[in-house]
């Protein structure tokens, strides 16, 4: 299991367009992938569970991801959310 801190610096934070990139990318990957904000954890693969958290621009969440590419997981999120999901 590996863990990451990242925090979210697009303009709108993980809504709408941002969250629908933020899944397709999770499910990309074999491994289990989920997203932690204060004491709540999501499964990053579920549109509505991402949605929910209501993560806005500035905030720090924990990407974890357990499996086979657990690493390339991480690794691809984190660079998709550093990249501001091309905004």
């Amino acid at each position: 299991m590996i863990t990451r801190n990242v925090t979210i610096q697009n303009s709108v934070g993980l809504h709408a367009r941002p969250a629908t990139f933020f899944i397709q990318k999770a499910n990309a990957y074999a491994s289990s992938v989920w997203i932690e904000k204060d004491d709540r954890r999501v499964n990053a693969k579920s549109l509505l569970g991402v949605l929910s958290m209501g993560i806005a621009k500035g905030m720090t969440v924990t990407l974890i991801a357990d499996g086979a590419d657990e690493q390339a997981a991480i690794d691809g999120l984190v660079a998709l959310i550093d990249s501001g999901f091309g905004e």
